[in-house]
């Protein structure tokens, strides 16, 4: 097998996005959490997330390696670089990974084995979205953003069951984005779902009109960036420097949307910002739970007195 097509099949950057969602969840919910058990926290349950999202990657470009060799010919499977038994393989081990960090997880810190039924039912949603959800259109749209999503709600659910009110704002608006992107990407992609009788948004109505349902939920990604900052958000300064950043790009791609007539390039450009704007929602969502002291630690940087944990060679 190819390694750099095996690690571009994976789509990493896609994995690093959801571990953000889980840190985000835990940070939000770690008062009076060990320190040990807050980094073992963090540690397993983002390898673990990393890994399902690799999983959910695989399986989809599994199925859908008809449809990319005329929307995605790049891809590493259309490609050639690898064969679809190579990519069922890495699939199963991803998978597989992942279960079994779940229930080391569930053992060493005593979560009762919830870790190991989220572990599943995200498998079983990656598998469900690529086998069947993506080609019934809308609904294959709702598996993919909720499953993304709710890495927020897990990441607070296995430090803790208090979980933050403003955490389901989090929720909502990387949910509303995550549509809103999802139903781009079928306007992108329509001559291939075509093909294959992928029943999308863009298909069933029209670009046109399944671009006004992209903005909508454009719409309803930025209010939901907006609301956080009026509940007790830890470092709401910081909080709101990234999401007017990110609520700007969000409302760029919505003015795109409404008043450009995008053609392939342009729905690719708006995809683009969609995905702009869900990382800095997620950085924005990151910092919001880290006050400056924390922040600094964090980092390893410290001042006054206290002791730089920084060497040099």
């Amino acid at each position: 097998m190819n390694i750099n097509a095996g690690i571009g099949i994976m789509r990493p950057v896609n994995g690093l996005m959801g571990c953000l969602t889980i840190i985000v969840g835990i940070l939000n919910t770690r008062t009076d959490t060990a320190s040990f058990v807050l980094t073992a926290n963090i540690a397993l349950a983002c390898l673990m997330y990393f890994l399902i999202v690799s999983s959910a990657m695989i399986i989809n470009d599994i199925y859908d390696y008809k449809i990319d060799r005329v929307n995605r010919p790049k891809r590493p499977i259309p490609r050639g670089d690898i064969t679809i038994n190579e990519a069922k393989i890495l699939y199963a081990f991803t998978l597989g990974s992942a279960i079994l960090i779940s229930v080391v997880h569930s053992i060493v810190l005593n979560l009762s084995f919830i870790n190991v039924i989220i572990a599943l039912f995200f498998g079983f949603t990656g598998w469900l979205y690529a086998s069947y959800g993506k080609r019934s259109g809308f609904l294959g749209n709702i598996i993919v953003s909720t499953s993304f999503s709710a890495g927020l709600i897990y990441g607070a659910i296995v430090n803790g069951t208090n979980i933050p009110v403003f955490i389901y704002y989090f929720f909502l608006a990387t949910f509303s984005l995550l549509m809103a992107r999802e139903i781009i990407k079928g306007c992108e992609d329509i001559r291939g779902d075509f093909q294959q009788g992928v029943k999308t948004l863009a298909i069933r109505l029209g670009k046109r009109r399944a671009a006004m349902v992209s903005a909508f939920f454009n719409f309803m990604a930025i209010l939901f960036l907006i609301i956080p900052v009026f509940t007790p958000i830890i470092n709401p300064r910081s909080y709101l420097i990234l999401m007017i950043t990110g609520s700007t790009i969000v409302l760029y791609a919505l003015l795109l949307t409404l008043f450009a007539d995008p053609g392939q390039q342009d729905f690719r450009k708006i995809s683009r910002l969609q995905k702009m704007g869900a990382l800095i929602g997620l950085l924005a969502f990151l910092v919001a739970s880290i006050n400056t002291d924390a922040l600094q630690n964090f980092l390893f940087i410290f001042r006054g007195e206290t002791i730089t944990l920084i060497y040099l060679c």
